[in-house]
């Protein structure tokens, strides 16, 4: 199943498929989501869903259950 996914606050939109990483799919479309340890313990990959539940996009997969998703990317000069 496709899911289109905007990435904010560059407005960048692609088509995903359910199960699919989520920095795989920011990379594919050219959104950068900063990573540190890619095992979720640092918070570099933090970003917020459209809902406002905060998750680390490196432990994060495309979920089911919708059409569209947007990805509030962070802007944290430490990273």
């Amino acid at each position: 199943m496709t899911i289109r996914i905007r990435f904010v606050p560059d407005n960048v939109t692609i088509d995903a498929e359910v199960g699919e990483p989520l920095l795989d799919v920011a990379d594919r479309a050219g959104v950068l989501i900063p990573t540190g340890c890619l095992m979720g313990s640092c918070h570099a990959c933090t970003v917020e869903l459209e809902d406002g539940e905060i998750i680390r996009a490196c432990l994060t997969s495309v979920p089911p259950g919708k059409d569209e998703l947007t990805i509030n990317v962070f802007s944290d000069p430490t990273w």
